[in-house]
Formats: structure tokens, sequence, C-alpha cells
């Protein structure tokens, strides 16, 4: 949709900061654009135009401001909402897929031509993907030039560039100095700077206010699995794949701060961008918290809940074949008998990380989930129960592994599900389900789920099928952030405490 030009300018004026990341401000008269709070002057209206994405400014020539940062926001929440074309090429982007297979990998994962593919994300964002991947790869190598002291060819390897050559021109043209002089000005700006951890990559990862970060921990306390999750205090740490490698992260979930803090090793630099990507996804750090919860509120029955727990998120996943590892395990079982299963699954299969991987904490997670490959060869010596359950989940893992299956975060949704129904032992819940969390829906509301309806009941709403799914109409388009607070009303919220693995 085209920006509100006027709109957009009286965010600015008001320094807004709920709208950064949705757009930026180009300023015609000194070539810079920001985020919209920037504490500058205020520009004349008829020196000001508003693009949606920064690498659309980009395109016309302006360079990032170095006072506000305009790329170091949380991402805009449209993203999460769009389900067509660009809304998928935006999530594939930030994966890095461009980086890994070029944009004729892009277009083959999308299912569209290159020349239609470019039509529509220069025509909708105001930059092609070539452009749009680039404005991607800058963002990682400041993240990298900022907060690590690798070499600065090393720097531009891992964020993607062909060359160095390549690496120090798109610097110089995005923020307008030497990579060399981001380090220098980032080295006084002192506050901005998360502490150093020898080995690792430090990042904070920011997000909008209100943010239910006890409610995420919760969540995820209670689903983690041995060997690959573990919880202390406000601390989540796991193991990842990634697309050149495993590697570990601890986040940092402390209520009220402004940021997530993320301590990432990776086995190799090129992932730091889709790390960062599948972490936001994970915590769902771009989700519009205002928005929610002013659509959810205007319902007397969940009105008290949004008072009580403002900010809620809906959790992502990091690894889509896990998640639905996890969603098939899970089906009409509780979740601790869903996590039991899974934790077996995974000591039974899964990789244990390279010696000296995550050297500083000798008590985190050591092991990675397994591959889809592996759960098909030998899921069926390993899971017990039902054994049309256990067809159900090796046929799964045998359909993605063969590629016959495709479980990305860029996947058109209706495509998606009418996949996941046509394979044996998926319901409406479970593809429900990877919708919410695997593709980012907002509007899932999950009316099967015996949790949503005893929420519901908790909350006196209907539990009926038929009235519930009326009844939350009035909730569209955040069905899936009203369903994350009937599961909290259906039972108590635990309190998160030290697991070990």
């Amino acid at each position: 949709m085209p920006l509100d030009q006027d709109l957009c300018y009286r965010a600015v004026a008001s320094r807004d900061s709920r709208f950064d990341g949705q757009f930026v401000t180009a300023v015609r008269t000194t070539g810079i654009y920001c985020r919209p709070s920037c504490p500058a002057t205020t520009p004349l209206r008829r020196n000001v135009e508003f693009l949606t994405t920064a690498a659309a400014a980009q395109q016309r020539g302006y360079r990032a401001c170095r006072r506000c940062l305009p790329d170091a926001v949380p991402g805009s929440p449209e993203w999460n909402c769009r389900a067509d074309l660009a809304g998928r090429a935006m999530r594939l982007i930030g994966d890095g897929l461009v980086e890994r297979e070029g944009v004729p990998g892009l277009a083959r994962a999308l299912g569209y031509s290159e020349r239609h593919l470019n039509r529509v994300l220069t025509g909708e964002l105001g930059a092609g993907p070539l452009a749009l991947a680039r404005a991607h790869r800058a963002h990682t190598a400041r993240i990298l030039v900022e907060t690590t002291t690798m070499p600065m060819a090393d720097v531009a390897f891992a964020a993607g560039f062909a060359s160095v050559r390549q690496f120090n021109d798109t610097v110089r043209e995005v923020y307008a100095v030497s990579p060399r002089t981001l380090r220098t000005e980032a080295a006084t700006r002192g506050g901005r700077r998360p502490t150093p951890v020898a080995g690792a990559l430090v990042l904070r990862l920011p997000h909008r206010l209100p943010f239910d970060a006890a409610g995420l921990l919760a969540f995820l306390h209670g689903r983690a699995i041995d060997g690959v999750e573990t919880l202390d205090g406000t601390c989540y740490r796991r193991t990842l794949r990634l697309p050149h490698g495993p590697a570990t992260v601890a986040l940092d979930l402390p209520d009220g701060a402004l940021h997530v803090t993320a301590t990432l090793r990776p086995t190799d630099p090129r992932d730091l961008g889709p790390a960062v990507a599948r972490l936001r996804r994970l915590l769902d750090l771009d989700a519009d918290p205002v928005a929610v919860d002013e659509v959810l509120r205007a319902d007397p029955a969940l009105a008290p809940s949004v008072a009580e727990v403002p900010g809620v998120r809906v959790p992502g996943t990091v690894d889509a074949f896990e998640l639905a590892m996890r969603t098939l395990l899970g089906q009409q079982v509780s979740v601790a008998g869903a996590r039991t299963t899974t934790s077996r699954l995974v000591a039974a299969l899964g990789d244990a990380l390279p010696e000296g991987d995550d050297p500083a904490d000798d008590d985190g997670p050591t092991l990675l989930f397994p591959t889809a490959a592996t759960v098909a060869e030998r899921g069926a010596e390993v899971l017990t129960g039902p054994a049309r359950r256990t067809a159900s989940v090796v046929g799964f893992a045998a359909a993605v592994a063969s590629g016959d299956l495709v479980l990305d975060p860029g996947r058109d949704p209706a495509a998606l599900r009418a996949d996941l129904l046509a394979l044996p032992g998926i319901g409406p819940w479970s593809a429900g389900y990877l919708a919410m969390r695997l593709l980012g829906d907002p509007d899932e509301l999950l009316v099967e789920d015996l949790a949503v309806r005893r929420g519901a009941a908790a909350l006196g709403l209907p539990c009926d099928h038929a009235a519930l799914t009326a009844h939350a109409e009035r909730w569209r388009p955040w069905r899936s952030y009203a369903a994350t607070h009937l599961w909290r009303a259906s039972s108590p919220r635990p309190t998160p405490a030290k697991e070990t693995s």
C-alpha cells in the first residue's frame, strides 16, 4: 500500500518511535534518510519524501543517518501480516537466500520469474531484490564492523559481499564514511555497544514496547527440549542449524528493556544475517504491540487480560523442520508428553556440537535437532507409541528430506496448508499451528485447540466451535495474539526456573 505522506510527516514531527522500521524519512536537502524518531531538527515538509524501505532510499542516492541509525530498529510489522509476494520475498531476503542462491534462487523459491519478481518488488517497495539484498548486506556489515574486532576483509565476506572492494564501496555509499570510520565512531559512542564476549558476537535485537518477555520465557520453558534448549532466569540458550554450520545462542530477555541481547557463536560468520532473522521471528520482535492491543482490548472479555499482560508475542521458530516435528509429536497429547517424546528423539538421533563450539558455557545445550533425512531413515527405530503416528512422522520427514515438501518462511500460506493437509496424519490444527509459528500468520485462532477453548471458557467466551469462531471476527487481523491470551487464561502461568539438560 502507498504510504500516506501527510500521516508520515505527522509521525516524524512528533518523533513517534512506534513508526521506526515502518518507513524511512528521506531529506532532499541533506541527502540523508532517517528513522521517524530521529532527534535531529524536523525538516520542512517540502524537503522530505517517505519511503517504505532503506533499499528504496539508497536507490535514490540517500545515505543512512549516522545519528539515529535507521537500520538499527525493529523491522516493519507489515512483513508479518502480508502473505503476498512482496512479504514472502522480504522474509527470504532477510534469511540470506539471495546471498546463498542469488536472485534466480529467490525467484525459484517464490515460484515466479525473475522479471516478474523484480517488477513487483520495485513497484511495491521502491527497490528490486538485488537492491534489497544489498541493503541487508550493508546492515549486516555495519553490525560486524561496530560490534566485533574482525578484520575488514573477513567482515566483507561474512556479510555476503563478493569482494572487499564491493564492501568498501557499499559502506561508503550507504553511510558516507569508510568501514574503519564506522568502527571508530562506534567506539566513541560507548553506551551503544554491548559488552564484548570472547569468541562470540554480542548483538542487541530491538523491539517495540510493551514487550511480554515473561510470557515468551514461560512458553519456551514449558516446551524446552533436553540437550537443545536450556533456561536460567531470563536467559534462554539453544543450538541452531544455520546454512553454513551449527551455532549456539544465548538470549537475555529482561522485562522493560528496549532490546534483547543475543550472544551468538556461529561456526561461520556468514550465518550472522540468517541467525538474526530467525531469532527475530522466534521472539516476534517485529510485532506492533500497540496496534494488536488496541484491537483486542476493545472486546470486554479480553480487555482484562490485555491490561494485565500488554504486548504479548506469538513465538515463532528458528528451524522449520524442528517445529514441524514438535507439532506432529504434540498432536493429541499434553505439552509435557510432547516434550518428553521429542527429547527422546533428539537424544537418540541428534548431532553433537563440534568440540569447543561453546567453550564459555559448559552447562549449555550440546545437541542439534536431527535433520529430516536422519528422522526419515531412523525415526521408526526410535519413536514409540501408535504405529500410525510413527508412520506419519517418518513420512513427513521423508517428504521434507526429498524436497517434495518445502518448509520456509517464504511459502504461500494457502499452498503450505494444502500441502500439509494432503499428508497423512496432519489435520487442520497442525496446519494452522505451523502457519502461526512458521509463517508468522497473525490471524490464526486455532479454534480446534483444547487450551484455546478452555481459555475462552475461563474468560466467559463461548466454547462452541462455531460460536467462538463468530465471536473472534472482532479480533481480526490479530487472532493469533488473541489465541495467546486464551492459552494463558487456560492455566496458571509457570515461572521459568533454572533447568539443565
